[in-house]
């Protein structure tokens, strides 16, 4: 392989392997496309002919083609034309004149060549190229020959001679001096330009800049704005910095989440209440229960269904909760009647029906605070009871007013979305896509309730969990976004997933291990009945909505038919059904939540 220097004209210098050196480019010569080298440098293509021989010129003998041991003798000197002298290594000396017909020896490199004799001056120009190529001994323990490249056969030279064809490497000039104009632009512009993956990007930010070609010309000594671009791109180090971490789409509102967790506790206040207004009656307690399993399914399809025509306008979502809040009310109401008959117990069933009707309005459309504020006379009556009998006047008024309060203000929120706006050619969904998630709130309601069969605290403390169970749906959510864009691959994202999967689920099932333990509830149980409840609601937030609903039928049914009958294995069934419900629902989420495609 040749070594090349370049330097004013194109000059090719050739190493000990049997290379060329020359100054000068032939006529004919040219620059073949797609032959540079390793180090970016062109490639030269010099035709070598045979040169006539003149008058006064004698042959050393040869193949004619100035290739081999022979070669071309050196011509007689005169004005203006070249003088050359063998050394004792076998090279040339070459004398080339200078421009005032002063001689200057060129020494060579301890390369065995002759170097092509470029007349200056007034001289006539040589069209000929001529090329003498002599291997000089190495010294040391002989080493085997070295194949010389062929040379590739061309077409005759126009004057009707043959030659062959020697490819001369080139490498560009040597870097000028860097001008201080120059690098103070590179200090200016490096955070622009050292995230650039091609000069053509340095260049769109000079042009950016404005700079034109005669200040570049002027001002930074460059030709045009692309050589300049050039330079800066050489002169500043690259560095890619990492993009800026987006802001989390799923960031949750903690004190909205706090504040949902109490209003799903508080209601249970009225219990203690209205006891005594109740208790003496043995139909009581099955028909609130009724009337409550009602409520929680019919909530939950019809919370669904507000919050898909929320997406499209707060009028669709209005007039969703106007018919299907009232309705839900009507039908809890009647199933207390059918269980309980009439009498105190369902006039306390029909109330609570109410109640939970309104309060599903106030939190589909975001009223917590107000929901909260109507809480208010039946929060106070609960707080007094140790201390205070308020009679059964107060005992019926104050969760009266409260259901007074928040049916007011659930119908005037409806009322306020009814005069937003309609959405022209809106369509309305279907009714059956809201069923799974009323049937995984029956099955909800049934598996709570069992649970509190014979430890009601540890319904309050279920009750109380759901608020951080709604923010740490949120915190899953924003952590696989965060994976999703930190993941270089699918296996990857998987891994940060289950990650995720396990510090939000392991998050909610702690503070339950205390709980339980405080309750006098079995903490296996309780455990395992929360990473069921947690993992359903998950793949609901994301659409997923027939599975969890089938796995919590499955446990619930498990579950009341050992309350029901009080058969063997008794209290390790409800264990085991939710045991197997909430692991049929984790691997289904790390499945079907696990690609990218979900979190897209």
């Amino acid at each position: 392989m040749s070594r090349t220097t370049g330097h004013g004209g194109d000059r090719a210098t050739g190493g000990r392997d049997g290379g060329t050196r020359g100054t000068g480019r032939a006529p004919g010569a040219g620059r073949a496309p797609g032959t540079g080298g390793a180090d970016g440098g062109d490639t030269l293509i010099l035709r070598a002919v045979p040169a006539p021989a003149p008058a006064g010129t004698r042959r050393t003998g040869g193949d004619g083609g100035g290739h081999g041991e022979g070669g071309t003798a050196p011509l007689p000197a005169r004005r203006g034309a070249a003088r050359s002298a063998p050394d004792s290594m076998g090279a040339t000396r070459t004398a080339v004149p200078d421009r005032d017909g002063a001689t200057r020896t060129a020494e060579p490199d301890g390369d065995a060549v002759t170097r092509a004799a470029v007349p200056h001056g007034d001289g006539p120009a040589d069209t000929t190229l001529t090329l003498r190529v002599v291997l000089a001994p190495e010294p040391g323990p002989a080493r085997p020959p070295v194949p010389r490249p062929r040379a590739r056969k061309t077409a005759p030279h126009p004057d009707g001679r043959q030659g062959d064809t020697l490819a001369l490497r080139l490498v560009p000039a040597p870097e000028p001096d860097r001008s201080p104009a120059v690098a103070e632009l590179a200090h200016e512009l490096a955070d622009r330009i050292a995230p650039a993956v091609h000069a053509y990007e340095v260049a769109a930010v000079l042009e950016s800049e404005g700079l034109t070609g005669e200040r570049i010309r002027q001002r930074y000594g460059h030709p045009n704005l692309f050589s300049l671009a050039a330079e800066l791109y050489r002169l500043v180090p690259r560095t890619y910095p990492e993009p800026p971490v987006p802001a989390d789409p799923w960031r949750p509102d903690h004190v909205r989440c706090a504040l949902r967790g109490a209003l799903f506790a508080l209601p249970g206040l009225a219990f203690p209440l209205t006891a005594p207004l109740w208790e003496a009656d043995g139909r009581s307690v099955p028909g609130l229960v009724a009337a409550a399993l009602v409520s929680w399914a019919w909530g939950q399809a019809v919370g669904h269904r507000a919050y898909l025509r929320l997406a499209t306008g707060r009028r669709e979502a209005g007039r969703a909760l106007l018919t299907g809040a009232p309705l839900g009310a009507v039908l809890a109401s009647l199933a207390a009647l059918l269980v309980a008959g009439p009498g105190p117990a369902a006039l306390i069933a029909v109330g609570q029906s109410v109640y939970l009707a309104a309060a599903g309005v106030l939190l589909v459309l975001g009223r917590e605070r107000v929901l909260l504020a109507s809480l208010g006379p039946l929060a106070a009556g609960a707080v007094a009871l140790p201390w205070w009998d308020p009679g059964p006047l107060l005992r019926t008024g104050l969760p009266l007013l409260t259901v007074a309060a928040a049916t007011g203000a659930a119908g005037w929120a409806v009322r306020g979305t009814l005069r937003e706006p309609a959405v022209p050619g809106d369509v309305p969904p279907g009714y059956l896509g809201s069923l799974p998630y009323g049937l995984f709130g029956l099955a909800a309601g049934v598996l709570v309730l069992c649970a509190g069969q014979d430890r009601p605290y540890a319904v309050v403390a279920l009750t109380l969990s759901m608020g951080p169970a709604e923010w740490l749906l949120y915190r899953f959510r924003g952590l696989a976004v965060r994976a999703l864009l930190a993941s270089s691959s699918a296996r990857g994202f998987t891994l940060r997933c289950a990650r995720a999967l396990g510090l939000c689920l392991g998050g909610y099932l702690l503070p339950l291990l205390p709980a339980a333990l405080l309750t006098g509830t079995d903490p296996g149980a309780l455990v395992a009945l929360g990473a069921t409840l947690w993992t359903a609601l998950l793949l609901q937030a994301f659409g997923i909505a027939w599975p969890p609903a089938l796995a919590a039928l499955a446990a619930a049914c498990g579950t009341a038919l050992a309350a029901l009958t009080g058969r063997p294995p008794g209290p390790l069934l409800p264990v085991i059904c939710c045991t197997a419900a909430a692991g049929v629902l984790v691997v289904l989420v790390l499945r079907r939540l696990g690609s990218p495609a979900a979190h897209a």
